[in-house]
């Protein structure tokens, strides 16, 4: 029994638990060694670096004097520098009294400008690198579609396919099929119906046969938090009928869930299994979400929570590195602008605040790429890792963006803030911060 089915197996709750504390470890331990490596670059003594909040169960001290600890409370972590007053890195007055110019130096408030301002914003770049590096090495690990269509593998149908793993497709009712990367544009022209007719170079000749829509209703994944999820759909479930009414096309089923303003409606499902499949029905509400539109804005629509798939899968060739960083910078450049252009709209009032999600929203989609498995568990991770660097980023004091505006008050003026005023300012920062967190909180409790 691998980690998964045992934590299934003790319900839910355990295993999204874990797996949320899994994710959130990996993401504060990424951000805060960015802090203290780079601190520790710049001349700058660690005193402690912790993972996780209260009394520590295990410690350990290096060469260096830094503490290394494993702490009680599991939900995020700090490293406290030299002349640092508490663990959110408030600076603390007294820190650098009676210390020589280069004991002071090694302590955080008595560092250069810029060391400070490197070993703050070293831990949200951090989590931006870590994101980088695993979406890339996706791209590495999966490739692009080669420029030929040759089916690697044909999925499941409850009709005949007519398609075999090695065809190479050249042509769909007639039309010779485009390049991968314009096929979504072919796709979109192609006229509907429950069967097509495939020209493919089948062992050297040329066969024309017939075969499902190359773009039928096929689960091919399923959001978390979604109708589909909460139905019980799973990936490979072929949708054959809606309301009674047969459905041949991803389109025909987009069109049909968008056109009933989030009416119950009754899916036919064929599930395939080791015999024939099985065929049953589940009923199940679309929900309101506001998703992404064309032109950089966001749009309200009905969804049930599901991608499509193709008919079949093509092989795939190798992708330079250069392309997969690239790939992988733009990656999480969009899940910034999304991020950003998701809150403007939310302050404007344009779309609503439910798109937040508090720990609890967030420990359901961790456990729920969990379950999916490690690839889409470590995707998840990396995706929140972007996230949670940009948060960090906000001009709010207690987060790392309060004190870089801090720090370049301080380049302007040329002298720091009045203790006081840091203080009263943090304050203000912590009430912001937990009016955030009741805001998501009160999206995970009561928007659907």
């Amino acid at each position: 029994m691998d980690l998964s089915s045992l934590l299934n197996s003790l319900g839910g709750g355990a295993f999204t638990l874990v797996f949320f504390i899994v994710a959130l470890s990996i993401i504060v331990t990424v951000h805060e060694y960015g802090h203290y490596i780079v601190g520790r670059w710049c001349g700058i003594r660690a005193d402690v670096f912790s993972l996780g909040f209260g009394k520590p169960l295990w410690q350990r001290t290096d060469k260096r004097g830094t503490v290394w600890q494993i702490a009680s409370l599991p939900f995020g972590g700090y490293v406290k520098f030299a002349g640092d007053a508490n663990a959110a890195s408030a600076p603390d007055a007294h820190a650098v009294e009676g210390l020589s110019a280069d004991e002071a130096r090694h302590t955080m408030p008595g560092a250069p400008l810029w060391a400070r301002t490197l070993t703050v914003a070293a831990g949200p770049v951090f989590n931006f690198i870590f994101s980088f590096l695993v979406f890339t090495a996706f791209v590495v690990s999966i490739g692009k579609a080669s420029d030929t269509l040759v089916i690697e593998k044909v999925q499941p149908m409850p009709t005949e396919v007519g398609l075999q793993s090695g065809d190479e497709v050249l042509a769909i009712e007639g039309v010779k099929v485009p390049a991968p990367e314009e096929m979504s544009g072919f796709l979109e022209e192609l006229p509907r119906a429950a069967r097509v007719s495939y020209t493919v170079l089948r062992d050297g000749q040329e066969v024309t046969v017939e075969g499902p829509y190359p773009y039928p209703v096929i689960v091919a994944g399923i959001s978390p938090k979604s109708a589909a999820r909460d139905a019980g759909l799973k990936a490979g479930d072929v949708i054959t009928a809606l309301d009674g009414q047969p459905v041949e096309t991803f389109w025909d089923l987009q069109d049909y869930v968008g056109s009933h303003d989030g009416a119950a409606m009754t899916l036919t499902i064929w599930r395939p299994t080791e015999a024939e499949g099985e065929t049953f029905e589940t009923t199940l509400e679309p929900r309101r979400r506001d998703v992404p539109g064309a032109d950089g804005g966001f749009e309200t629509r009905w969804l049930i929570g599901i991608t499509g798939g193709m008919l079949f899968t093509v092989g795939s060739e190798p992708v330079g590195i250069g392309e997969a960083m690239a790939a992988g910078i733009g990656a999480v450049w969009q899940i910034i602008t999304m991020s950003l252009s998701g809150l403007g709209h939310m302050i404007t009032g344009a779309i609503s605040a439910c798109n937040i999600s508090g720990p609890v929203g967030i420990a359901e989609v961790v456990s729920t790429s969990a379950s999916d498995g490690a690839s889409s568990f470590l995707w998840t991770v990396a995706m929140l890792s972007t996230a949670i660097g940009l948060m960090n980023l906000f001009p709010i004091p207690v987060l790392d963006g309060g004190h870089l505006v801090f720090y370049a008050y301080e380049a302007v003026r040329g002298k720091p803030l009045p203790d006081r005023a840091v203080g009263v300012m943090m304050t203000v920062g912590m009430v912001v911060i937990m009016g955030f967190m009741v805001l998501g909180l009160s999206s995970d409790l009561f928007c659907k």
